[in-house]
Formats: C-alpha cells, structure tokens, sequence
C-alpha cells in the first residue's frame, strides 16, 4: 500500500479538483482522505454517504461553574487572552478567545473553574460514488490543532486501506506550509506538487518543497494553467530541473473545470479530451513511480 499526497504552496491552484480526478482514475484501488480540514471540499465532488461519523475532541477549554463563583474577579484579571468576560458579575468563558492554558483554573479560590475537552470537530468515513470510502473531516469554526485532525484522517484512511488491501491512499493536503501540510506529509511515499504560472505560484512552490525535502520524499509538479504565463511557467520548469522534480504535466487553461464543479463531477467525467487524457498519464506515471519504490 502507497501513500500519495497532493499538496500545493498557496490556495486555488486546482489542487482539489486534480485529486478529486485521480480519486474516480484510480477507482477501487484507492482509500481517499481529505486532509483540508481548514476548508474541506472534497466531498462536493465525489457523493459521500457520511455512512460514520465521530465527534473529534482536541485541546481544553475553561469552565466556570456559577453555582459556586464568588464573583472576586480574579479569573478575569489574569487571563491575558480576554477569554472571561465580567457581565454584571457573572463571569462568561468565551470559548473562541479561551486556549485553555488552565491558569484561571490554578487561582479560582474556590476552585471553581475546570478545563474540560473542547470539541473540535467532526470526522467522517463515507462510501463514494468510485465504489471506494473517503476519509474526511470538518474542523469546528474558531478551532484549533487541525494537525490533529489530519493524523486522525489519515490513520483511519491507513487502517482501512489496509483492511481492504487497498492498492493507494490518495490525501488531499492542506494549501501552504502549516501544521496541517506536515501532518499531510508525514508518512508519505510520494508528493505532487501543484501549482500555477504567477509570481506568488513559484514563490509558494520553492517554499512548500523546502518542507517536502526535509522529509526526503520523492515529489512530481504538475503545472496547472500552464498556458496564462509561459514566462513564469519557464522558470518553474527550470526549478523543477535544478530540484530533480518529475515534472509530470501541463494543465492548460480550461473553463470546463469550473463547468465540472458546478455538476459536481471531476474533470476527468465531464471532459473526455485532452484534460481527460493528460490526467490519466499523469495518474499513470504516478503510479509507476510509486510501484518502484521499495
């Protein structure tokens, strides 16, 4: 069983929606987990029947019990991230300002205030319409510790994957270089890169490969929308050489992406051209990189 992650150094790059086409290419051989957690999207594309799902539980949030509060103050004073509010005396715990740091717990006299689990989120394991199962999640609005959440994703995608004799985990990463992307990273036996011909595309790409090469994985690129900005698209191919990445496609710039998405379908089921056949070698070149490595 081998695990591929797609990642890329910014936002909208089509990062989704290509691993969303390798998710129906690969069929049943692949478990799919969507590590976006932050912004999880995945699931708009590939028919989830969320047939499991679990309360995600990950750092503390304080407590106050106000049948016993005193009303002295003292939490308030010293939380330094204004998390307890002073409402004509009653004491509030704002639950998205508290970190849970415990200090107003350690000088309440009456001991009055406890930190108990903050709920963090939802994860899921779906049947999807590929005749395979998707891991996946949603992080709870104002929450924290996705790296968390992105291990549970992905030790479940690796559990069941294995149960099943699944060929492939595909991961969906997160964009950027954040706790979420190394949690994504960690594990894997391949990486591909997706990025586009802008300035801020090459800067994000060099970034994010700075963090894949520290974990001395094998990584390919595909160019998404290689065609809006040949000169930028050069210097990325030239970066791709000098770093020893497979450079695996070029994506051109294509509308029927967006016509895919509004459908809810992946490129490759709604254009059977050359996004469609491009894809699939991708996919297979992937593959056979991945079925050479020990």
């Amino acid at each position: 069983m081998k695990e591929i992650v797609i990642i890329s150094g910014k936002g909208g790059t089509g990062k989704t929606s290509i691993t969303a086409a390798f998710s129906v290419l690969g069929g049943q051989d692949v478990v799919v987990a969507d590590c976006d957690v932050d912004a999880a999207d995945m699931h708009l594309l590939m028919q989830p029947d969320f047939d499991f799902s679990e309360d995600f539980y990950s750092g503390e949030t304080a407590y106050i019990d106000q049948s016993n509060c005193i009303r002295c103050g003292k939490c308030a004073e010293v939380c330094r991230f204004g998390a307890i509010q002073d409402k004509n005396k009653l004491f509030i715990v704002d639950p998205l300002s508290c970190e849970g740091c415990g200090y107003c717990a350690r000088i309440c006299p009456t001991n009055t205030i406890v930190n108990k689990e903050r709920l963090a989120g939802k994860w899921f394991i779906s049947n999807i319409k590929t005749g395979s199962i998707m891991v996946h999640a949603r992080l709870g609005i104002g929450a924290d510790n996705s790296g968390k959440l992105v291990a549970k994703v992905k030790d479940e995608a690796k559990e069941i994957a294995l149960e099943e004799r699944k060929d492939f985990i595909l991961v969906d990463g997160s964009p950027g270089v954040g706790c979420p992307v190394v949690s994504s990273l960690s594990g894997a036996n391949f990486v591909v890169l997706v990025t586009e011909p802008s300035v801020s595309g090459l800067h994000d790409l060099k970034r994010v490969y700075e963090l894949v090469k520290k974990f001395n994985i094998k990584a390919g690129c595909i160019i998404n929308k290689a065609d809006i900005n040949p000169v930028k698209c050069a210097e990325i191919k030239l970066f791709l050489e000098e770093e020893d990445i497979l450079h695996l496609t070029d994506l051109p710039y294509d509308e029927n992406f967006t016509n895919a998405m509004t459908e809810g379908l992946t490129i490759v089921e709604f254009d059977h051209g050359l996004l469609k056949a491009l894809l699939t070698d991708s996919w297979e070149k992937i593959k056979q990189v991945v079925s050479s490595k020990k």
